[in-house]
């Protein structure tokens, strides 16, 4: 009879180890308009990701539009995770017309607007900020982004947002232009503000190999997709993102995985999209 109780507990024991072990699959978002948040959250995704330049810019969007915003975002079915296209074109961190004090006084109300939306992570791609300016020495641009960067996350911080820096492929940006360079400058910077975006597009377009996401692991927060060609939506070229998925797998990534691609009608194209990336993804997880 004991040797019976002992076998059950072991077995219990075992089950609990197995079921701590398990790696949900990730949750499937969309880049999208805030507005079509009904139509998205009918086809399967778990949450939004918005511009910046329409939610909460000081430039483009006053306090009493911001209210209103604000008031959307508390309706909004689905989930507002993150907002991107962080700094304006104008608002240069690299080259030889920088306005340190402007860039700093801009993104603070981001910030600040952005713990007031409830929002944790705002992506930092803005390839025309950071783009380097013909003629202009690389090595120098990286001495004053990294410089800048030092500062916009400590601000970043202070509203406990953390930014993730994405790779921007050559046909956007000529700075930063794979995974394994913008984890280097995370590394570099070394601060908890700042983490990695893995950008399954960018790196298809830099032909950039899976391998790299197996030294994400300390510093990936999140992950966006879309198809090489055309930008287009999962399932329109049948692109295999699966061997990437695997890499996202073996480094225990848990977080959203999210679409942002060239639709033709999002209400036409987003449940197919959802279908076939929801089936990748399984694939790979679930296995």
């Amino acid at each position: 009879m004991q040797n019976t109780i002992l076998l059950c507990l072991l077995c219990v024991a075992v089950t609990s180890l197995q079921a701590q072990k398990k790696i949900n699959s990730p949750e499937i978002g969309v880049v999208q308009n805030i507005e079509n948040d009904s139509l998205l959250h009918a086809f399967g995704y778990r949450c939004l990701v918005e511009s910046t330049a329409r939610i909460l810019s000081p430039i483009n969007v006053s306090d009493s539009q911001f209210k209103a915003h604000l008031q959307t975002i508390k309706k909004s079915h689905v989930p507002l995770l993150a907002c991107n296209l962080f700094i304006p074109a104008n608002l240069k961190v690299v080259g030889p017309c920088i306005d340190e004090s402007a860039i700093l006084k801009y993104v603070e109300i981001v910030f600040q607007r952005a713990q007031t939306a409830g929002l944790k992570m705002i992506v930092w791609g803005s390839g025309g900020s950071r783009g380097v300016p013909e003629g202009f020495d690389h090595a120098r641009a990286m001495e004053q982004f990294i410089s800048i960067a030092r500062e916009i996350v400590m601000m970043a911080a202070k509203y406990d947002i953390v930014l993730a820096l994405e790779s921007l492929d050559h046909t956007e940006c000529n700075f930063i232009t794979t995974t394994k360079e913008a984890l280097e400058v995370v590394k570099v910077i070394n601060h908890k503000n700042l983490r990695l975006c893995v950008d399954i597009y960018h790196m298809l377009k830099e032909g950039e190999s899976p391998d790299i996401i197996s030294e994400t692991k300390k510093y990936l927060v999140y992950c966006e997709i879309a198809e090489k060609e055309g930008r287009t939506p999962p399932g329109v070229h049948g692109d295999d993102f699966r061997p990437y998925f695997t890499e996202l797998k073996k480094v225990g990534y848990k977080g959203k995985i999210v679409l942002e691609c060239r639709w033709g009608d999002v209400a036409s194209q987003g449940a197919m999209a959802y279908e076939e990336l929801r089936k990748q993804i399984d694939d790979v997880y679930k296995n």
